[in-house]
Parts: structure tokens; sequence; C-alpha cells
């Protein structure tokens, strides 16, 4: 390639970006995520990042030339009984396969993700001290046990830590190392990093053992391959039984001071850019520990509650739940499931550092929130 030329990438390396920033561990059983609509071989021209699919957004891909869509929620979640090209549903997808167009689908694992959606809604908002309000499991924690040459244990150390590796609490690059010696063989054929063919060699090596949570053993595993100097690298993985990292969605957290419920629910609106909210609650109440979960929440009142929310933040609440959480004393904003669309810039960002800024990713302009208000 001539200077200053990019690289050619491919799905499979949108796809390893995407599980590097939300893994689809993070993800709820049998939930529609992943390549929904292509092929993971196929070049990447531009992306084209939305919280929906529809018949709108893919006309903007093919406008603007994007060969690759990344959304929120998934064009096939209802199982497909046909595809009738004089309907709506069966028209957009004539067009998506048609311009050989790749969809890419990240749901609850970026729900539950860090700098998801709902890290990137409770930051908008301005809450503080935020954890997880919907734990549904965890992410269970793995041992990594590597033999790497003295001279070469340091840049493998930074490697595996910096790819997530070594984190106990609230301490980073926790490691154990004890110095041995190694021993090989180099067959025929073999193009030892010390050593010769058919020498039995002898070198001193560090055992270097460390912990990684299994969503991050794949980001790991490669960024100790990259940084040791062996053809073949000796290595294990062990399960722990270990508590790993709780797993969920939704976030809990604290206003800087308290504030009257209808003073914040317009707070709300307002970093949301919404045109209206749905308030249940006293509108001179006092809150000040909050509750938020982007998308359709309802049913998960009662968690709110009981982690001692004043109020709860969430989408398409209906009329029973609303006298539900009256009746419980929690209060109740609906900004509707669109303000999910803000972690969009994120997931753009995410992307270009991830895919080293080689190909061009856009956020969606097309408006796909079905409600208005007059």
């Amino acid at each position: 390639m001539g200077e200053g030329e990019k690289m050619p990438l491919y799905g499979f390396d949108l796809i390893s970006a995407m599980q590097d920033y939300a893994p689809s561990l993070l993800a709820v059983e049998k939930d529609r995520i992943g390549l929904q609509v292509g092929d993971p071989k196929s070049e990447i021209r531009k992306v084209l990042v939305t919280l929906d699919v529809n018949e709108e957004v893919v006309n903007e891909a093919i406008r603007i030339g994007a060969n690759w869509i990344v959304t929120h929620h998934a064009v096939i979640f209802q199982p497909l009984k046909e595809i009738r090209t004089d309907q709506p549903v069966g028209r957009m997808f004539a067009r998506i396969l048609a311009n050989h167009i790749n969809i890419y689908v990240a749901h609850t694992n970026l729900d539950a993700a860090v700098n998801g959606v709902n890290d990137v809604l409770a930051a908008k908002i301005g809450l503080k001290n935020t954890k997880t309000l919907i734990t549904y499991k965890e992410d269970p924690l793995k041992k990594l046990v590597v033999t790497v040459p003295v001279d070469h244990h340091e840049p493998v150390l930074q490697a595996v830590s910096e790819a997530g590796a070594g984190w106990i609490g609230n301490y980073s690059h926790c490691t154990f190392n004890v110095e041995g010696t190694g021993t090989f063989l180099p067959r025929d054929g073999a193009n030892p990093y010390v050593g010769k063919a058919g020498e039995l060699e002898r070198i001193r090596e560090i055992r270097l053992e460390t912990v990684m949570p299994a969503s991050l053993e794949s980001k790991v595993i490669q960024a100790m391959l990259e940084a040791h100097p062996y053809e073949e690298v000796a290595y294990d993985i062990y399960p722990l039984h270990l508590k790993g990292t709780p797993l969920g969605f939704g976030k809990i957290g604290d206003l800087p001071k308290r504030m009257k419920l209808d003073d914040f629910a317009g707070l709300v609106k307002k970093a949301y850019a919404c045109d209206g909210v749905r308030v249940v609650g006293d509108p001179h109440e006092q809150v000040r520990k909050v509750a938020i979960l982007g998308g359709s929440g309802g049913r998960y009142i009662a968690d709110a509650k009981r982690q001692g929310a004043d109020v709860y933040i969430t989408g398409d609440l209906d009329f029973h739940t609303a006298q539900e959480a009256l009746a419980q004393g929690l209060s109740l904003i609906d900004p509707g499931h669109y303000i999910e669309h803000w972690v969009v810039p994120q997931v753009c960002k995410k992307l270009k550092e991830r895919l080293n800024r080689q190909v061009e990713v856009e956020p969606s302009r097309v408006d796909t929130n079905p409600f208005r208000f007059i």
C-alpha cells in the first residue's frame, strides 16, 4: 500500500470492536443481537449508527454510502413469516439485500455496557455514585497464567493489564510473578526467539499470574500474544470459584442536591431534549436518589423502590403501573423510549477509537421516534 493509504477493514473487525465495547456476554438470554444481516467478511466502506432500522434509515445509509449499520434495536425481532416486497418490511429488506448492507445489533448488551445506554443517560442528568439497578448475572472471573522470558516480562505485564486483566476492587495491575527455568526443543521448521533447531534450550522465565473477567478474555489474550516474543506461547486459563462482577442494566445514583419533583422533571426534559415528559407523584416532593432504565422498564418499579429510589425514570409506562408506583410512594418520570438515541454518539466514538479511525462512522440523522406532542 502507498504511504498514507488506509488498510481495508472488514465486518469481523467491526464485530470485534463492538464485542470489545459491548460484549455479547452482557446480553440477556435469547436477546436478538449480533450480525443479523450480511457477511462478516464484507469490507467496510462506511458505518451508520442508529437507534432503529426502518426504510428511511436504510435509504439514508444508501445515500451516504454506508454498507454497515450498527443499531440498538433489532431489525429482526420476531421471526419473519414472509418477505413481501409490496409491503413496507419486505420492501426494506429488498433494499438492504440489493445494496449489500450489513446490519449488526447491540441491544441489552449495549444497555449494560460501560459507557452504554444507561451510563450515558445517567451522566446527562448528572447522577453521581451510580451502581447497577437490575443485576441478572455475573461476569465470571478467570485466571491467566503465562510464562515470559525475563527481558519481556514488563511489556507483557503492562499489555494484559491495559487490556483489563489484573483488577481487584479499585486496584489495577494485580499480578503474581515467580522466576524459574523454561525448557523447549525447537524442531525442524520452527523459528525460535532464542536457541537453535534440534538443541534443548533452557531460558530464565517469569511465571505471570493474573485474574480477568471472562468478557475480556479474548482481548487480554490477544494483547498478551502481541506483546510476547515467542512463536508459540505457553499459557493456561483456569475458571475461578470467586464472585464475579455483577452484570445488569439500569443505574441508580444521587443528584448533587435535593430538588422538587417537578423541577427535576423539567431538568430531565431539557437534558434529553424531549417535547414533554409524563410525571407521577407529588410535584413538591423532594427527590435526590434516582433510578433510570432506558427503554421499557415498567416491570422494575419494585426494584427501584427496594433500592431506595425517590424517583424512577423509564419509558413506555402504562396506567396500572403508574398507579402501583404511586401506591408504593415511588415517583415516576416517563420521557419516552426514544431517549435511548443519546447513546448513538457514544457508539460512534467507541467504534472510531477501536477501528483506529480507518473508516468513517456517522450517526443517523433520521428521527425514528413515532410519538410527537401537540
